[in-house]
């Protein structure tokens, strides 16, 4: 028969076909099997449910006898039913990772070596509770298949496994005959399958497990079984002997036809060897995996030479070839490795069973791609040569002579086999990081307490089997309480010690090695680092202590290194740029372990490293902290200082923090700087003299927000003054005010100096023209030239700084501008207006002004206006009728005198013009009052639209007579004078009338004169004569005017401009013309003369000529006149050149620095003030009538000179006392300087001359003060006051004093106070007071008045002096003083009432003390009390005044001396219980008192000490939990005193009726499971809190109800005791000892039988024997039954001391069942009747 093999990769499979013959001799060689260990740890619940009906399947665990790994309870179920069809089964063997070999003969096994420790053992077996994901039987369902009867007849031997049974008996075994079958297996390990269909798709689809992948492997599920060996030169054999179960349908499966028994944990796979993606990790599972080897088809690369006895690898027929990659040797005698380098890619190497001692195992260095090495059962002693295989993942040197396991670093091994050697320390232990199963059983030094924690501790989370056990959590929480360093210290040779002593006695191993190396001088006291975690500082501590035995020692230096190792603390790598004494770990450095070197250095010389390991690095709170904050920059005015944090971001994403700035004055809480917000900040005036508080929030990119940290600066300086932007503001035009401006720096500026210079436009050089200010207003001095302004900074403390200035443009001058325009006249129609206004820039004489008319009281534009008038230079208008009704706008453009506008100013009238009635402003005759000559009338109307006004002329004898009217003329303005009317007065009389009739006043107006008779006049007058020179002209003429006399002629010379002259002594009718008459035109003029000497007008004959003239010329040129102040110059010229015209005269001023300004062009000059100390200029320039001018002549002056100085007048008012006096002086001479003032006092008025001797006068006189004014004072009432002044002119010389005295004594003021005040002397007490001034001060009136809220005054009665005292009804109203000045002659004044006081109100309540009853300590309840000051005010106000008492409880956010307090949100009553959380803190509770006025008292604080913990206390205890005896119970309560540490919990019962309790052995947690021994008791709870400090608190118990029996279970129970006899089927354990581990040993069937009486336990009987009965006795002591608490399926029936049995069942029902039905069978013995333990009422 065929069976086909089928080994399966990820990638490959190999199939080998053997045929299976029946017989076969000794010699077949036998696989042996090179699996990894598949093992099951034991559990106490081991027993499998099954349903009812079924049967119980006796399992069987198979042994391999050469694998590592081996199922350590196997757990096969068989199905009802047998395979018919056994003898023609196939075996398939698919599953990969599973190494087997199989033995099948006619013969007896033989015992056979197992390659990871020693002979077989006995293989327990147990009963384990189906899960539905857990592991199972690698039979499963298929027994019915696997358990044929033809196959229990030839069981083949089974082996057992490597690892070491929990028992220490060995089993027997029974030799069963077998047919012996060999074929070759894989060494991975193999499933057993069957061929039928049916069975592999049931096992599809019913059996489903996960197990965890190794790391070497990421697809693959490695599945271990089972395997079986033998030898052929074994002659005796170990059987085992399997019992029959009498049931005939229970069949027991232990092997399969091939001989081949294993555990299948893939239930996907199929017979083609496929296999599914490996499951997740389960860490609850207790396999563990042998690595996957990949395994290619072929024999070219197997090599099996298994117990050939071969000496030597070079033999001849051993053929090693490089291609080999998997080579078994083992059970031969090789003693060297010599030779095996030639297997560069052998995967898996069995050296097992030879004879190799070591070292010598340098030739596999060139094994790069082994992965599985055996090394089983030689004599090796040291693996100190072994090279660091990188892929190996699998070592078996079990049952060698090894001492220690030191050996080169193996980075890839998983599974390392070292049981049964010599191994007493783990010094030199090698660095696994992927070491997963480590055993080391029947080794001296499992002697050693806590191996395994030292093992944990040696490899790292990595391990999860310690031989062959899932690690302990206890060992794993004892390994946690180990410094971080032991594993070096471990491989150093450390003694392993308790946890409580490791941390000393670690320290003190390396302080031993160290100690040769450390620097002279120094000892070392401590070397470790803090917790590390992500993004937090972790910082390194190494102190040393200097050696007092050394007296000079120079310093110490530290240099660090930090590295980062792996998971335990090994392989560790330089951390670049980590060498300060911190370091921050990052997200890839969790759970990795840090190293620190720190290097000493002592002067120059560096000592060799130390070192500190730290544990783990932890997650991050992702909460960002700031470690360091400090502010660095000069603490100066006007520096930037910069805030610089340090930030430990614990493993959040930097965010940006929030900054701010804050400002500290002394003695004041911090305010925030607005807009501060960045890490800098420049310092301000509002700095000096305060604090900077430079606070820093960090904020991570997830806006986790850390504690705020601060850091504080010193006070802040001013810097020494400066300025700097020192700049010239407005235009540098005439007229304009420019200002010096600049930026200060310096602290508070003081009296900083202002200087203005104006540069000298000759020589460039500036000098002063005025300091103190910095506004300068500009003249015409300044026109053309620069000015500068030098700003020089003074502090507040008067420290002057650099001075800067700056140099203004150069000036302009200025253009015509015009302000402050106003209308000034009577808006009334017909009345003249003029506008006024300032010209600056111009002169107003050229200004022009137009005038409009407008609806509208604002002006917008001059659009919108209507023209009243042209316009033209006169600022005088008269209102036109048309403007009636309207606005009147006057436009004013200013005007330089070449004709330059400047911008026109507007200003509209106030009011809009009125109408007048119908009148004449104005009337007037004008006209010559002479014979035949034309008067003429003329009159304004105003006062409307004129009408037909009437006229009438009159004739006058005398003036004031009526008159005659002259009728031909009535109605018409002229009137020519006729004869009659010479002699006579003439008048006009005009009536006004308007256009609507309405008639004015008629006004006459008189003629100024007589009518004359006509004047003598020439009607025509002509020169005849030609006009040659040489010729005489004569003159005729017409007269007209009475008889004429002797006319008047002069002869005149005109020029061609029209300028006459008269030619000197030419009055003659006739004239002869002459040279000098050449060029002009000669013309005479006759005046008419009557024969009465009167005179006619002269009239002037037409021209002659022209004649040639010459040129125009001056001579000479003089002035005329004193150049002296107050006096007039002119000049004289002599002139020749024709007829003299307009000639030109110009003066001018000419400056010290050359520059001249015009002045005139009048023919004189009046020399004023001004002129002084300046030459002046006259520029004469000759002009000829017709215009020809000549050359300009040129004078200059001396220096006018000042006047001498006179004083022209002096008079002093009338003076009054408080009132300056100016007196009226009048001066002359020059620029005056400062003169002398002498005011003087005296009783009487004097007269001259002993008013100009009052200087000498000392009687009654006194010099009051010596300034130009004088304001009389309280001593000067009733005095004269005289004044004696010196006038002095500005070069100082001095003028005739002048003395004046004023005419009345100084009078008084009236009586006045000022400043009138109430000032508070004390709580009650008020004071008034004023400055009282007006004379003497009298008997002045006093009054106090009091205000209510609603502002009434009321007098308060009595109250008439300075003082009052304060009485209740003052209270909520404020208080005035009234002051009545009253003058020392009784003169009254006027009241004055100072400002209203604040309100009135008591003294404010005070605490004078805040106590505090109660104890800090947690639990407590503090209760504030205050205490009232005994002063009888305050009893005064609190008894009658206090409102209310509010209290705030506060607690300290920091522990230690460094105090800051916050407030509770919700404690505001005068008691607070302390609360768990304030332990550690301090309390503080602050007290405000608040009175019927509404104000709040001055707060009052106590403070408590710190809070300590409570006395553990626990509070409402209970248990929870329904009342079964299944129910699982629970304790709990509110616990307090501190933080809870290790309380101590006891569950007892407590029996009805008795006030004894039972104690519970064992049961000491929170959780408590009920069983049947709880029936009928109360459960008690005895709970002792305890404080984590080991104080201990008060006891407290809490009971249950009664526990009754469930339900279903009572149900049945009283069911059976109804029947009186029952049977139950049980298990029993004959080779179970007290000391063996429950679950494991070899199950037997049992019959339980009991009744009323007696109780028996019976062995079934079988086809060969018969039932025998175990034991048998009746219920009455020392009978009873016990439970096992840690087996719910377990118990134990006690007869006597020698009868006793354990028996186990399938379900804790059952066993409940069984035990409360013995009980109530035994009743009779028991104190408590079956009727109160089962609730049964009677």
């Amino acid at each position: 028969m065929e069976v086909p093999l089928v080994q399966s990769t990820g990638d490959s499979v190999e199939m080998h076909q053997h045929t299976i013959q029946n017989q076969s001799s000794a010699e077949n060689s036998v696989d042996k099997p090179h699996s990894p260990e598949l093992t099951k740890e034991p559990s106490t619940e081991s027993v499998k449910k099954v349903s009812k009906g079924s049967r119980l399947n006796s399992t069987t665990t198979l042994k391999g006898a050469s694998t590592i790994g081996v199922v350590a309870k196997k757990k096969i179920e068989t199905k009802s039913g047998t395979d018919s069809n056994s003898s023609g089964t196939k075996s398939t063997l698919t599953k990969p990772t599973m190494s087997s070999a199989l033995r099948i003969s006619g013969s007896a096994p033989v015992t056979r070596r197992i390659s990871t420790g020693g002979l077989p053992e006995k293989q327990n077996m147990s009963l384990t509770k189906r899960q539905g994901s857990g592991l199972s039987s690698a039979v499963g369902k298929k027994a019915s298949s696997l358990a044929s009867e033809p196959l229990r007849k030839s069981l083949p031997e089974i082996r057992r496994s490597s690892m070491p049974s929990l028992g220490d008996k060995s089993a027997n075994r029974t030799s069963i005959p077998e047919t012996r079958r060999s074929f070759p297996a894989s060494p991975v390990s193999k499933t057993l399958a069957t061929s039928t269909s049916s069975d592999a798709s049931k096992q599809e689809s019913n059996r489903r497990t996960s197990l965890r992948s190794s790391p070497s492997s990421v697809s693959s599920k490695r599945i271990t079984s089972s395997s079986m060996d033998s030898t052929s030169s074994s002659s005796s054999s170990v059987r085992k002997s399997i019992s029959k179960v009498s049931s005939p349908s229970t069949r027991v499966s232990s092997g399969s036809k091939a001989g081949v028994v294993s555990t299948s944990l893939d239930r996907s796979s199929s017979l083609s060897g496929r296999r599914k993606v490996g499951a997740p990790e389960n860490r609850d599972s207790h396999l563990i995996m042998l690595p996957k080897v990949e395994v290619r088809a072929g024999d070219d690369m197997r090599l099996d030479l298994r117990g050939h006895k071969i000496r030597s690898l070079n033999s001849g027929g051993l053929n090693l070839s490089p291609n080999l990659e998997f080579v078994y040797l083992r059970d031969n005698l090789l003693s060297a490795l010599d030779g095996i380098e030639v297997l560069k890619r052998v995967k898996v190497l069995d050296l097992s069973f030879n004879n190799f001692k070591g070292p010598g195992f340098e030739p596999l260095e060139n094994c790069k791609a082994l992965q599985q090495l055996y090394l089983a059962g030689n004599q090796i002693t040291s693996l100190t040569s072994l090279p660091e295989l990188p892929n190996l993942e699998f070592l078996s040197v079990a049952q060698n002579k090894l001492k220690s396991l030191s050996m080169a670093s193996q980075p890839r091994l998983q599974v390392l086999a070292a049981s049964k050697n010599k191994i007493s320390t783990l010094k030199g232990f090698p660095y696994l990081p992927a070491l997963e199963s480590l055993r080391m059983e029947e080794n001296p030094i499992l002697k050693m307490p806590h191996l395994e924690a030292a093992s944990i501790l040696l490899v790292g989370p990595t391990l999860k089997k310690f031989n062959d056990k899932d690690l302990s959590r206890e060992e794993i929480a004892v390994a946690k309480r180990y410094p971080s360093h032991t594993a070096l210290c471990i491989r150093g040779g450390w003694d392993f010690c308790r946890p409580d002593q490791s941390v000393d006695s670690t320290f003190k191993f390396l302080l031993e090695q160290w100690r040769e190396q450390l620097p002279p001088g120094y000892l070392l006291k401590e070397a470790f680092t803090d917790q590390p975690f992500e993004g937090d500082a972790c910082f390194c501590h190494f102190e040393f202590i200097r050696d007092n035995t050394e007296s000079s020692v120079s310093e110490l230096d530290l240099k660090y290194q930090w590295f980062i190792g792996e998971k335990t603390p090994s392989n560790f790598t330089a951390i670049p740029g980590a060498s300060a004494e911190v370091y921050f770990p990052k997200n890839d450095d969790i759970g990795r372990i840090l190293k620190v070197e720190c290097t000493p250095v002592l002067g120059e010389t560096e000592y060799p490293t130390i070192f500190a390991i730290s544990s783990p690095v932890s997650p991050g709170t992702r909460i960002p902290k700031v470690l360091k904050i400090d502010v660095r920059g000069e603490l100066v005015e006007g520096n930037t200082i910069k805030g610089y944090v340090e930030v430990a971001w614990c493993g959040g994403n930097p965010g940006k923090g929030v900054a701010s700035w804050l400002r500290r004055r002394w003695n004041s809480s911090p305010v925030v700087i607005a807009g501060a917000e960045d890490e800098e900040y420049q310092l301000t005036l509002d700095d000096i003299d305060s604090c900077l508080v430079y606070m820093y929030t960090p904020v991570t990119e997830e806006s986790a927000k850390g504690e705020p940290q601060y850091s504080i600066t010193d006070y802040v300086k001013a810097a020494p003054p400066s300025v700097n932007n020192v700049q010239i503001t407005g235009d540098a035009v005439e007229g304009s005010i420019i200002r010096g401006v600049g930026e200060y720096f310096g602290g508070k500026e003081g009296p900083s100096k202002f200087e203005w210079w104006r540069e000298d436009k000759d020589t460039g050089e500036f000098a002063v023209v005025l300091t103190g200010t910095n506004d300068y207003t500009l003249t015409k001095d300044d026109i053309g030239q620069r000015l500068a302004f030098v700003y020089i900074p003074v502090n507040f403390e008067g420290q002057e700084g650099k001075s800067m200035s700056i140099t203004s443009q150069i000036v302009k001058p200025a253009p015509p501008k015009v302000t402050n325009v106003k209308i000034i006249g009577e808006l009334k129609e017909g009345t003249k207006v003029t506008v006024t206004g300032i010209v600056t820039g111009g002169t107003e004489a050229s200004s022009r002004v137009q005038w409009f008319r407008t609806s509208s009281s604002t002006f917008e534009v001059e659009k919108n206006l209507e023209v009243l008038s042209a316009s033209k230079i006169a600022k005088a208008f008269r209102i036109p009728l048309g403007a009636v009704g309207y606005y009147i706008v006057a436009k004013f453009i200013p005007m330089t005198p070449d004709g330059e506008a400047g911008e026109p100013a507007y200003v509209i009238s106030e009011t809009v013009i009125e109408n007048l009635p119908p009148s004449l402003n104005f009337l007037s005759i004008t006209g010559d009052y002479s014979e035949g000559e034309m008067l003429t009338a003329s009159y304004g109307y105003i006062g409307g639209h004129e009408g037909k006004s009437i006229y009438n002329w009159h004739l006058h004898e005398v003036e004031n007579d009526s008159g005659a009217l002259i009728p031909e003329v009535s109605g018409l303005l002229q009137y020519r004078v006729t004869k009659d009317a010479i002699g006579k007065f003439v008048s006009f009389t005009c009536t006004p009338v308007r256009s609507d009739g309405i008639i004015g006043e008629p006004r006459p107006v008189m003629g100024q004169e007589r009518v004359r008779p006509g004047s003598p006049r020439l009607i025509s007058l002509q020169i005849i004569g030609t006009a040659v020179e040489g010729t005489t002209l004569n003159v005729e003429k017409r007269y007209w005017g009475g008889e004429e006399g002797e006319s008047i002629y002069r002869w005149f010379r005109t020029s061609s401009d029209g300028t006459h002259i008269e030619i000197t002594g030419a009055t003659a009718s006739s004239y002869m013309l002459s040279v000098a008459d050449i060029g002009y035109f000669i013309s005479v003029s006759c005046e008419p003369v009557r024969s009465d000497w009167a005179r006619g007008p002269i009239v002037l004959s037409e021209q002659v000529g022209p004649i040639v003239p010459g040129l125009p010329t001056c001579h000479s040129l003089e002035f005329l006149g004193s150049l002296v102040e107050g006096t007039r110059l002119s000049f004289i010229a002599s002139y020749s050149g024709g007829t003299q015209g307009d000639c030109l005269n110009e003066w001018f001023s000419v400056k010290g620095n050359g520059q001249k300004e015009k002045l005139t062009v009048e023919d004189f000059l009046d020399l004023t003030l001004e002129n002084v100390g300046e030459c002046l200029e006259l520029v004469y320039t000759p002009v000829r009538d017709d215009g020809l001018k000549g050359c300009p002549r040129t004078l200059v002056s001396r220096p006018v000179a000042p006047g001498e100085p006179l004083g022209i007048d002096l008079v002093i008012p009338d003076c009054c006392e408080g009132q300056k006096v100016v007196p009226h002086m009048r001066y002359f001479g020059g620029q005056e300087g400062v003169g002398e003032y002498i005011w003087y006092r005296t009783k009487d008025k004097l007269h001259e001359p002993a008013l100009l001797e009052l200087s000498t006068n000392s009687e009654n006189v006194d010099i009051c003060s010596k300034t130009l004014t004088y304001t009389p004072s309280l001593d000067d009432v009733g005095v004269y006051l005289a004044m004696y002044w010196v006038p002095t002119r500005s070069d100082g010389k001095r003028g005739k004093p002048m003395v004046s005295i004023s005419e009345s004594p100084v009078t008084p003021a009236l009586p006045i106070v000022s400043n009138v005040r109430v000032k508070k002397l004390s709580s009650n007490t008020y004071i008034g007071e004023g400055e009282y001034f007006g004379g003497y001060e009298g008997a002045s009136l006093f009054s106090w008045y009091r205000e209510t809220d609603e502002g009434t005054i009321v007098l308060i009665n009595g109250a008439n002096s300075k003082t009052y005292e304060v009485t209740d009804e003052d209270y909520n109203c404020r208080l005035l003083f009234g002051y009545t000045p009253v003058r020392s002659d009784s003169v009254v004044g006027e009241l004055r009432l100072s400002e209203a006081t604040g309100i009135i109100l008591p003294e404010l309540p005070r605490i004078e003390m805040l106590a505090l009853t109660g104890k800090a300590v947690e639990g407590e309840v503090l209760t504030a009390v205050e205490v009232i000051p005994e002063s009888e005010s305050q009893q005064h106000v609190w008894g009658k005044y206090k409102k209310e008492v509010k209290y705030q409880w506060f607690y300290s956010s920091e522990t230690g001396n460094n105090k800051s307090f916050e407030p509770f949100p919700s404690q505001y009553s005068c008691s607070y219980k302390v609360r768990f959380e304030d332990i550690g803190h301090y309390l503080r509770c602050e007290c405000i008192v608040t009175d019927v006025f509404g104000r709040l008292s001055e707060p009052a604080y106590t403070e408590t000490t710190m809070v300590l913990p409570g006395v553990p206390r626990m509070d409402k205890l209970e248990i929870e939990g329904r009342g079964f005896h299944t129910n699982l119970y629970a304790v709990r309560g509110i616990y307090s005193g501190g933080k809870e540490g290790k309380s101590r919990i006891q569950w007892l019962r407590s029996m009805v009726g008795s006030p004894d309790l039972i104690s519970i052995p064992g049961e000491s947690g929170r959780m408590y499971e009920a069983n049947v021994d709880d029936v009928g008791y109360r459960l008690v709870a005895l709970y002792t809190p305890v404080r984590e400090d080991g104080v201990e608190g008060q006891p407290v118990s809490v009971s249950t109800e009664l526990i009754a029996v469930e339900p279903d279970v009572l149900k049945e129970v009283k069911q059976k005791l109804d029947l009186g006899s029952v049977k139950f089927e049980a298990l029993c354990d004959k080779d179970r000892s007290s000391k063996k581990i429950p679950g494991v040993g070899t199950l037997e069937r049992r019959i339980l039988e009991v009744n009323r009486k007696r109780i028996k336990v019976v062995k079934p009987g079988s086809k060969t024997s018969f039932p025998t009965t175990e034991i048998r006795g009746t219920y009455a002591p020392p009978f009873h039954v016990e439970l096992f608490r840690n087996d719910q399926h377990r118990l134990k029936i006690v007869v006597d001391s020698e009868n006793e049995v354990d028996l186990m069942v399938q379900t804790r029902h059952l066993r409940d069942v069984i035990v409360l039905v013995i009980r109530g069978l035994a009743q009779r013995f028991n104190s408590t009747s079956l009727n109160t333990l089962l609730k049964i009422d009677t």
